[in-house]
Protein backbone atom coordinates (compact mmCIF):
# COMPACT_ATOMS: atom_id res chain seq x y z
CA UNK A 1 0.00 0.00 0.00
CA UNK A 2 1.09 3.61 -0.80
CA UNK A 3 1.92 5.64 2.26
CA UNK A 4 2.38 9.43 2.60
CA UNK A 5 6.07 8.95 3.57
CA UNK A 6 6.74 7.61 0.31
CA UNK A 7 5.20 9.95 -1.52
CA UNK A 8 6.81 12.54 0.59
CA UNK A 9 10.72 10.89 -0.41
CA UNK A 10 8.89 10.43 -4.29
CA UNK A 11 8.78 14.98 -4.35
CA UNK A 12 12.00 15.27 -2.21
CA UNK A 13 13.79 13.06 -4.84
CA UNK A 14 12.58 14.87 -7.56
CA UNK A 15 12.79 18.77 -5.94
CA UNK A 16 16.57 17.88 -4.92
CA UNK A 17 17.22 16.22 -8.17
CA UNK A 18 19.50 13.72 -5.85
CA UNK A 19 19.10 10.34 -3.57
CA UNK A 20 22.04 11.75 -1.45
CA UNK A 21 20.41 15.23 -0.72
CA UNK A 22 17.39 13.69 -0.26
CA UNK A 23 17.83 11.52 2.23
CA UNK A 24 20.32 14.46 4.51
CA UNK A 25 16.86 16.33 4.33
CA UNK A 26 14.55 14.18 5.29
CA UNK A 27 16.91 12.58 8.10
CA UNK A 28 16.93 9.17 6.85
CA UNK A 29 19.60 6.86 5.58
CA UNK A 30 20.22 6.29 2.13
CA UNK A 31 19.78 2.76 2.01
CA UNK A 32 15.92 3.49 3.90
CA UNK A 33 14.86 6.25 1.45
CA UNK A 34 15.57 3.59 -1.53
CA UNK A 35 13.98 0.79 -0.10
CA UNK A 36 10.90 2.84 0.17
CA UNK A 37 11.02 4.15 -3.12
CA UNK A 38 11.36 0.58 -4.60
CA UNK A 39 8.17 -0.31 -2.60
CA UNK A 40 6.32 2.53 -3.93
CA UNK A 41 7.38 1.45 -7.53
CA UNK A 42 6.08 -2.26 -7.20
CA UNK A 43 3.15 -1.06 -5.70
CA UNK A 44 2.64 1.45 -8.53
CA UNK A 45 3.32 -1.50 -11.30
CA UNK A 46 6.96 0.15 -13.03
CA UNK A 47 9.36 2.54 -12.03
CA UNK A 48 9.08 6.00 -11.23
CA UNK A 49 12.54 7.43 -11.51
CA UNK A 50 15.38 6.89 -13.85
CA UNK A 51 18.79 6.88 -11.98
CA UNK A 52 21.54 8.57 -14.12
CA UNK A 53 25.21 9.20 -13.10
CA UNK A 54 25.09 12.58 -11.88
CA UNK A 55 21.06 13.22 -11.46
CA UNK A 56 17.62 11.51 -11.37
CA UNK A 57 15.07 11.77 -13.84
CA UNK A 58 10.94 11.12 -13.89
CA UNK A 59 9.66 8.21 -15.79
CA UNK A 60 6.55 8.81 -17.78
CA UNK A 61 4.79 6.97 -15.32
CA UNK A 62 6.65 8.95 -12.14
CA UNK A 63 5.46 12.00 -14.48
CA UNK A 64 1.79 10.61 -14.77
CA UNK A 65 1.94 10.19 -10.93
CA UNK A 66 4.15 13.66 -9.59
CA UNK A 67 1.15 16.04 -9.38
CA UNK A 68 -0.98 13.40 -7.20
CA UNK A 69 1.61 12.80 -5.13
CA UNK A 70 1.74 16.86 -4.27
CA UNK A 71 -1.62 17.03 -3.98
CA UNK A 72 -1.61 14.16 -1.82
CA UNK A 73 0.94 15.75 0.80
CA UNK A 74 -0.98 19.10 0.35
CA UNK A 75 -4.48 17.56 1.61
CA UNK A 76 -2.36 15.92 4.48
CA UNK A 77 -0.47 18.71 5.46
CA UNK A 78 -4.46 20.62 5.22
CA UNK A 79 -5.68 17.55 7.69
CA UNK A 80 -3.02 17.94 10.24
CA UNK A 81 -3.34 21.37 10.14
CA UNK A 82 -6.95 21.32 11.02
CA UNK A 83 -6.24 17.89 13.78
CA UNK A 84 -3.63 20.06 15.68
CA UNK A 85 -5.95 22.66 16.48
CA UNK A 86 -8.42 20.43 17.39
CA UNK A 87 -6.54 18.76 20.08
CA UNK A 88 -4.14 21.28 20.39
CA UNK A 89 -0.79 20.60 19.01
CA UNK A 90 0.15 23.57 17.79
CA UNK A 91 0.91 24.84 21.47
CA UNK A 92 2.14 23.17 24.99
CA UNK A 93 4.89 21.52 26.64
CA UNK A 94 5.85 17.53 26.59
CA UNK A 95 8.40 16.31 28.89
CA UNK A 96 10.81 13.46 26.98
CA UNK A 97 13.00 11.27 29.01
CA UNK A 98 15.76 9.36 27.70
CA UNK A 99 19.20 7.89 28.33
CA UNK A 100 22.13 9.40 26.99
CA UNK A 101 23.16 7.22 24.16
CA UNK A 102 19.51 7.45 22.91
CA UNK A 103 20.07 11.38 22.81
CA UNK A 104 22.79 10.97 20.74
CA UNK A 105 21.53 8.36 18.51
CA UNK A 106 17.68 8.14 17.11
CA UNK A 107 16.33 10.91 18.96
CA UNK A 108 18.10 13.61 17.54
CA UNK A 109 16.31 13.49 14.04
CA UNK A 110 13.51 13.00 15.71
CA UNK A 111 13.77 16.11 17.32
CA UNK A 112 14.09 18.14 14.44
CA UNK A 113 11.00 16.37 12.77
CA UNK A 114 9.24 17.13 15.34
CA UNK A 115 9.90 20.60 15.92
CA UNK A 116 9.64 21.67 12.41
CA UNK A 117 6.52 19.77 11.71
CA UNK A 118 4.91 21.57 15.18
CA UNK A 119 7.23 24.68 16.50
CA UNK A 120 4.99 25.97 18.95
CA UNK A 121 5.42 22.84 21.15
CA UNK A 122 8.22 23.11 23.50
CA UNK A 123 10.36 19.90 24.51
CA UNK A 124 11.85 19.62 27.61
CA UNK A 125 14.51 16.68 27.33
CA UNK A 126 15.51 14.94 30.48
CA UNK A 127 18.63 12.61 30.28
CA UNK A 128 19.47 9.79 32.31
CA UNK A 129 22.57 7.56 32.81
CA UNK A 130 20.49 4.86 33.87
CA UNK A 131 17.70 2.50 32.92
CA UNK A 132 16.82 2.44 36.68
CA UNK A 133 16.42 6.22 37.03
CA UNK A 134 14.79 6.29 33.69
CA UNK A 135 11.90 4.45 34.81
CA UNK A 136 12.01 6.62 38.10
CA UNK A 137 11.19 9.31 36.35
CA UNK A 138 8.08 8.38 34.78
CA UNK A 139 6.92 6.74 37.72
CA UNK A 140 7.57 9.59 40.03
CA UNK A 141 5.09 11.40 36.71
CA UNK A 142 8.35 13.54 35.61
CA UNK A 143 8.20 13.28 32.25
CA UNK A 144 4.90 12.58 29.44
CA UNK A 145 7.24 9.27 27.52
CA UNK A 146 10.22 7.45 27.94
CA UNK A 147 12.77 6.40 25.18
CA UNK A 148 15.35 3.59 26.06
CA UNK A 149 16.20 0.09 26.78
CA UNK A 150 12.72 -1.74 26.96
CA UNK A 151 11.43 -2.25 30.76
CA UNK A 152 10.30 -4.51 33.10
CA UNK A 153 7.11 -3.88 35.15
CA UNK A 154 5.78 -1.04 33.39
CA UNK A 155 1.91 -1.09 33.40
CA UNK A 156 1.40 1.34 30.31
CA UNK A 157 1.92 1.15 26.74
CA UNK A 158 5.25 0.05 25.43
CA UNK A 159 6.49 0.85 21.69
CA UNK A 160 9.56 -1.11 20.82
CA UNK A 161 11.44 0.83 18.60
CA UNK A 162 14.60 -1.58 16.96
CA UNK A 163 17.54 -2.73 18.35
CA UNK A 164 20.64 -0.60 19.52
CA UNK A 165 23.72 -1.47 17.72
CA UNK A 166 27.06 -2.09 19.51
CA UNK A 167 30.26 -1.71 17.62
CA UNK A 168 34.28 -1.19 19.25
CA UNK A 169 36.11 2.10 19.16
CA UNK A 170 39.86 1.71 18.81
CA UNK A 171 42.76 3.77 17.75
CA UNK A 172 43.20 4.32 13.87
CA UNK A 173 46.21 2.03 14.10
CA UNK A 174 44.95 -0.81 15.81
CA UNK A 175 45.83 -4.30 14.26
CA UNK A 176 42.73 -6.44 15.24
CA UNK A 177 40.14 -7.30 12.46
CA UNK A 178 37.10 -5.85 11.34
CA UNK A 179 35.27 -8.40 13.28
CA UNK A 180 36.61 -9.08 16.46
CA UNK A 181 35.77 -11.96 19.37
CA UNK A 182 35.64 -10.06 22.47
CA UNK A 183 38.01 -12.56 24.30
CA UNK A 184 40.58 -11.68 21.49
CA UNK A 185 40.70 -8.16 23.37
CA UNK A 186 40.47 -9.68 26.94
CA UNK A 187 44.34 -9.06 27.79
CA UNK A 188 43.91 -5.29 26.75
CA UNK A 189 43.26 -2.79 29.18
CA UNK A 190 39.84 -0.95 28.63
CA UNK A 191 37.90 2.22 28.65
CA UNK A 192 34.60 1.56 30.82
CA UNK A 193 32.03 3.43 31.85
CA UNK A 194 31.51 4.99 35.72
CA UNK A 195 29.57 2.50 37.82
CA UNK A 196 26.62 5.22 37.60
CA UNK A 197 26.30 4.92 33.57
CA UNK A 198 23.97 2.48 32.89
CA UNK A 199 26.47 1.07 30.17
CA UNK A 200 28.88 -0.10 32.63
CA UNK A 201 26.33 -3.58 33.18
CA UNK A 202 26.07 -3.71 29.19
CA UNK A 203 30.00 -4.14 28.53
CA UNK A 204 30.67 -6.33 31.73
CA UNK A 205 27.41 -8.67 30.48
CA UNK A 206 28.98 -8.73 27.00
CA UNK A 207 32.66 -9.41 28.17
CA UNK A 208 31.35 -11.77 31.03
CA UNK A 209 29.45 -13.99 27.80
CA UNK A 210 32.76 -13.95 26.65
CA UNK A 211 34.38 -15.42 29.41
CA UNK A 212 36.29 -12.57 31.01
CA UNK A 213 36.24 -9.45 33.16
CA UNK A 214 37.22 -5.99 31.74
CA UNK A 215 40.47 -4.43 33.16
CA UNK A 216 39.26 -0.90 33.23
CA UNK A 217 42.09 1.77 32.02
CA UNK A 218 39.84 4.52 32.82
CA UNK A 219 36.43 4.67 33.49
CA UNK A 220 34.02 7.84 31.72
CA UNK A 221 30.62 9.02 32.62
CA UNK A 222 29.42 10.71 29.55
CA UNK A 223 29.03 8.16 26.79
CA UNK A 224 30.14 10.71 23.63
CA UNK A 225 33.32 10.47 25.96
CA UNK A 226 34.24 6.58 25.21
CA UNK A 227 34.56 6.71 21.85
CA UNK A 228 37.18 9.62 21.79
CA UNK A 229 39.17 8.36 24.97
CA UNK A 230 39.34 4.82 22.79
CA UNK A 231 40.96 6.87 20.02
CA UNK A 232 44.04 7.81 21.72
CA UNK A 233 45.03 4.50 22.67
CA UNK A 234 43.72 3.89 26.34
CA UNK A 235 42.16 0.38 25.27
CA UNK A 236 38.75 -0.52 23.38
CA UNK A 237 35.84 0.73 24.13
CA UNK A 238 31.99 -0.96 23.68
CA UNK A 239 29.53 1.75 22.68
CA UNK A 240 26.23 2.25 20.98
CA UNK A 241 27.23 2.56 17.21
CA UNK A 242 25.26 5.90 17.23
CA UNK A 243 27.50 8.04 19.69
CA UNK A 244 30.25 7.22 17.03
CA UNK A 245 30.84 10.50 15.70
CA UNK A 246 31.55 11.74 12.02
CA UNK A 247 34.93 12.11 11.02
CA UNK A 248 35.96 9.28 13.76
CA UNK A 249 39.94 9.56 14.26
CA UNK A 250 39.99 5.69 15.23
CA UNK A 251 38.36 2.49 13.94
CA UNK A 252 34.96 1.11 14.49
CA UNK A 253 35.12 -2.97 14.66
CA UNK A 254 31.81 -5.23 14.97
CA UNK A 255 32.20 -7.55 17.76
CA UNK A 256 31.06 -11.15 17.15
CA UNK A 257 29.05 -12.26 18.09
CA UNK A 258 27.13 -9.04 17.74
CA UNK A 259 25.72 -6.96 20.95
CA UNK A 260 22.41 -5.66 20.89
CA UNK A 261 19.83 -4.31 23.19
CA UNK A 262 16.42 -3.95 22.64
CA UNK A 263 14.93 0.33 22.77
CA UNK A 264 11.54 1.09 23.33
CA UNK A 265 9.78 4.27 24.04
CA UNK A 266 6.97 4.03 26.99
CA UNK A 267 4.32 6.04 28.00
CA UNK A 268 1.72 6.04 30.83
CA UNK A 269 -1.56 4.25 30.25
CA UNK A 270 -3.58 6.87 28.81
CA UNK A 271 -1.59 9.48 27.24
CA UNK A 272 -2.58 13.30 25.59
CA UNK A 273 -2.67 14.01 22.49
CA UNK A 274 0.97 15.62 22.45
CA UNK A 275 2.60 12.46 23.69
CA UNK A 276 0.50 9.86 21.13
CA UNK A 277 1.43 12.38 18.49
CA UNK A 278 5.35 12.51 19.51
CA UNK A 279 5.10 8.90 19.65
CA UNK A 280 3.82 8.59 16.74
CA UNK A 281 6.59 10.28 15.15
CA UNK A 282 9.43 8.55 17.11
CA UNK A 283 7.68 5.35 15.74
CA UNK A 284 7.80 6.51 11.89
CA UNK A 285 11.06 7.42 12.39
CA UNK A 286 12.13 3.50 14.00
CA UNK A 287 10.18 2.10 11.00
CA UNK A 288 12.30 4.07 8.37
CA UNK A 289 15.49 2.80 9.99
CA UNK A 290 16.66 5.48 12.24
CA UNK A 291 16.94 2.93 15.39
Amino acid sequence: MTTLRQLEYLVTIVDTGSFTRAAELLHVSQPALSHQVRALERDAGGPLLERLPRAVRLTPMGRAMLPHARAALADAERARTAARRAVGLDGGEIQVAAVYSVTLGILLPVLRTWHERHPQVRVRLMEFPHTDALLAAMTAGRADLAVGPRPGGWDGPVTELGEEEFVLAVPAGDPAPDRVRLVDLADRSWVHYAPGNGLAEVVDQACAAAGFRPRAAVRTEQTAAAPLLAATGLGPALVPESVVPPGFAGRVLRPEPPVRRMLAAYTRPHPDPLTTAFLGTLARHAADGGA
